[in-house]
């Protein structure tokens, strides 16, 4: 039985009942076209479970085992990465269809992981074998390599999205590509992508409203023992009047990295600079102590 043989078998609606015919016997099979370039089928029901997002899941996450995803063009490059736009949706039901980010971490050969020791000091590997293999720059280390970067970044945004903070929220991992809510506003011709947080001039009522809200959000995860480490305008999305943290990577545990409160001083320094430039009283030194007291 071919792949394509058996999604047509899961994607399959109950029939009229045939008479003297149990229901739950009768099945009517539907066909799906065949794939066109930069399709292929859902990859949902490829990775187990644990590589899905936690539950509740959002309505629109599409489960259907008949969906087709399709590539609709980059969104973003990037060092480590390169995000695309990708389109889940089953052809029997076209209503249901959702756009995802895909963030699809490259090949060693084409990127490099800038201060990456200092950022997964305090993590391990579950086997020894890929810590040998990763420490020997092997084919197969530099593959595991960036595996372990898209699943670092998929426990912290499953962490953070359980915490209740506003980060996407997390469809599924597998392997080097890690799918995720793609935030987004409404624009003349229909969604956009959010502006990045540098590309705002909002006006004061809002510049406030957001510093709050980038203040809560970094107080929860101090409270939790966690440091986004790269944070800066260019990784914060403004959906409207709501801030979205994205590119998680690199988060460090606050207590076990060294490094930690130096990321942690770092990152307040980003954005209160940002915040300051645009004519709010934001003191990084003050916000860090606010921090830390939410810490010990």
């Amino acid at each position: 039985m071919t792949q394509h043989d058996q999604h047509d078998q899961h994607a399959r609606s109950t029939a009229e009942p045939l008479a003297g015919v149990d229901p739950a016997f009768v099945t009517e099979w539907r066909t799906y076209e065949e794939l066109a370039d930069g399709q292929r089928w859902t990859t949902w029901y490829d990775v187990e479970p644990l590589a899905r997002g936690p539950e509740p899941r959002p309505a629109w996450v599409v489960t259907s085992r008949g969906a087709v995803d399709t590539d609709l063009g980059v969104l973003k490059t990037g060092k480590e990465a390169d995000v695309f736009l990708l389109e889940r949706g089953d052809p029997h039901d076209p209503g249901s269809s959702v756009v995802m980010a895909a963030k699809r971490y490259r090949s060693t050969e084409h990127r490099t992981f800038h201060r990456a020791a200092s950022y997964t000091e305090g993590r391990g590997m579950k086997r020894s074998r890929d810590v040998r293999a990763v420490k020997r720059g092997s084919t197969f280390g530099r593959q595991v390599a960036a595996a372990e970067w898209a699943v670092a970044e998929w426990a912290a945004l499953k962490r953070l999205w359980t915490l209740g903070l506003p980060v996407p929220y997390p469809v599924q991992v597998d392997g080097t590509e890690l799918l995720m809510e793609w935030v987004c506003v409404e624009g003349e011709d229909g969604p956009e992508t959010a502006p990045r947080l540098a590309q705002t001039r909002p006006d004061g009522a809002l510049l406030a409203s957001w510093f709050d809200q980038l203040r809560d959000a970094l107080a929860t995860m101090v409270q939790h023992g966690v440091v986004h480490g790269d944070l800066s305008p260019y990784n914060i999305l403004a959906a409207g009047e709501r801030l979205v943290v994205i590119d998680l990577p690199q988060v460090v545990d606050l207590v076990a990295n060294p490094n930690g409160m130096d990321y942690l001083l770092r990152d307040c320094t980003n954005v209160c600079r940002w915040f300051r430039a645009r004519g709010l009283e934001a003191d990084e030194q003050e916000l860090f102590g606010d921090l830390l007291a939410h810490a010990f």
